[in-house]
């Protein structure tokens, strides 16, 4: 799709046509958005879909998560007009940090951490990243807010995957994502093209 090109009808998620399937191997996640962030109208109309739900609600801050969480979710800050917090793979941060052990959509054991004095008891966040996939990432980024008194207003992804993870997030939390109903299989199967 062109990156300039912006469809007559706009309906919720067209922009998830921008993304490219994987072509490097298991290595690399299945499908890369990054070229929806070249697309201004795409950006936008991503970000608006994922606000949506929240129109109203009490939001104090974005956190995004480590590293392409931080595009989305700073983006996201900038429409709300809010901070933005980076949650970290742990190493990083040269202040005193929070982590939380995690296990990643690959399978692999990482380690995420966060600054200890940005979140205030009460301070309500919400929690963006590009994709919710097994849900590891994700649930360690909330059990890092909660654990510094943080409230978790909510959790915005482009997709948020049906799995055991997914689902877990998603009966607990205020979640969004970008993928209209009749796509989401196709996600959840990892099956690009629905032209």
């Amino acid at each position: 799709m062109d990156l300039c090109h912006v469809p007559a009808t706009r309906e919720k998620g067209w922009y998830l046509a921008l993304m490219a399937p994987n072509i490097k191997g298991p290595n690399y996640a299945w499908l890369d958005p990054s070229r929806l962030y070249c697309h201004p109208q795409g950006l936008q109309d991503c970000v608006a879909d994922l606000l949506q739900p929240f129109q109203g609600d009490p939001i104090d801050m974005v956190a995004g998560i480590d590293a392409m969480g931080f595009i989305l979710g700073a983006a996201v800050a900038a429409v709300l007009r809010k901070g933005f917090l980076a949650i970290r793979k742990a190493g990083h941060l040269c202040v005193q940090t929070l982590a939380q052990p995690y296990t990643d959509y690959s399978g692999r054991e990482k380690v995420m951490e966060v600054r200890t004095d940005a979140i205030s008891p009460g301070l309500r966040i919400l929690l963006v990243d590009q994709w919710v996939e097994t849900g590891g990432t994700m649930r360690a980024a909330i059990q890092l807010v909660e654990r510094l008194g943080g409230v978790v207003a909510g959790v915005a992804a482009i997709c948020i995957e049906d799995s055991e993870g997914g689902r877990w997030i998603q009966e607990r939390y205020k979640c969004t994502h970008c993928v209209p109903p009749r796509l989401q299989p196709r996600f959840d199967r990892h099956q690009f093209g629905w032209d």
